[in-house]
């Protein structure tokens, strides 16, 4: 049903919203408040079950399960400092900078990709796929970051030529 897992979805993490002073699991202090607004059970099941702690019994209960594993997986989607951020994407360039024949670098994404811009005269095409390779090496062996990165890297050789 459609309608259920929506309301589900929009409602599963409705305990956030109250004062933390309210004693009880995550998932119990949703539940209580969907049934005193007067949820119906499909839609108390689904937030009661959307962390496993009450074993999901209907597919609504498990797409609500699933899209908000999904969704807590995204990059950016934990709470992180605008500091650490800021280190992470600074530092996912100076990776890319640090590499001979990289000309700039751009964290882009939310440092979910770097894109690499070389110089076409000190880097050849199949130059490139090395360079590429390499920043992921960097990349994996000194950053922690959620998810994945993507690397991209362009090689661009331009000709501009006006007619009058």
């Amino acid at each position: 049903d459609i309608k259920i897992a929506k309301r589900a979805g929009l409602l599963h993490d409705i305990c956030k919203a109250v004062d933390h002073e309210i004693e009880g699991a995550h998932f119990e202090i949703g539940g209580d408040i969907a049934r005193r607004y007067k949820e119906g059970n499909e839609v108390v099941h689904a937030i009661e079950s959307h962390h496993n702690d009450v074993e999901p019994q209907t597919i609504e209960a498990i797409i609500v399960q699933a899209a908000d594993a999904i969704s807590a997986a995204r990059p950016g989607a934990r709470r992180e400092t605008l500091e650490s951020y800021i280190k992470r994407l600074e530092k996912l360039e100076e990776i890319a900078n640090s590499f001979e024949g990289v000309e700039k670098s751009f964290a882009i994404q939310a440092g979910r990709e770097i894109r690499i811009m070389v110089k076409p005269e000190d880097v050849n095409d199949d130059s490139i796929v090395l360079i590429a390779r390499n920043i992921v090496k960097r990349i994996e062996q000194e950053l922690e970051y959620p998810g994945q990165i993507k690397v991209n890297v362009v090689r661009e050789t331009r000709a501009i030529e006006y007619a009058k």
